[in-house]
């Protein structure tokens, strides 16, 4: 009879803990995922321009913020594929 209860408490126990690893996982990825993001605010509200000059004198300018921006949706996606896309094992 205790043997029947230690049984379901270690199965139950088990499960509770590959839950809780799953959602560990995917919290820090939703915190990554948010840093990256309020990154490219805080580039774009204080950050300066980028501004290439070529050699017949002309003068292209462009916010930093988009640079940025470019690389936090790289890393989101890549981020996003690789913890929320994964299926269950």
């Amino acid at each position: 009879m205790t043997s029947a209860m230690q049984d379901q408490a270690s199965v139950r126990s088990a499960h509770e803990g590959r839950a809780s690893r799953v959602l560990v996982r995917e919290m820090w990825a939703t915190v990554a995922i948010v840093a990256m993001w309020v990154a490219v605010l805080f580039v774009g509200v204080f950050g300066g321009d980028m501004t290439f000059e070529s050699v017949d004198s002309s003068v292209t300018t462009m916010p930093a913020g988009v640079a940025v921006a470019l690389f936090a949706a790289i890393g989101t996606g890549s981020v996003a594929k690789r913890v929320f896309g994964r299926k269950e094992e």
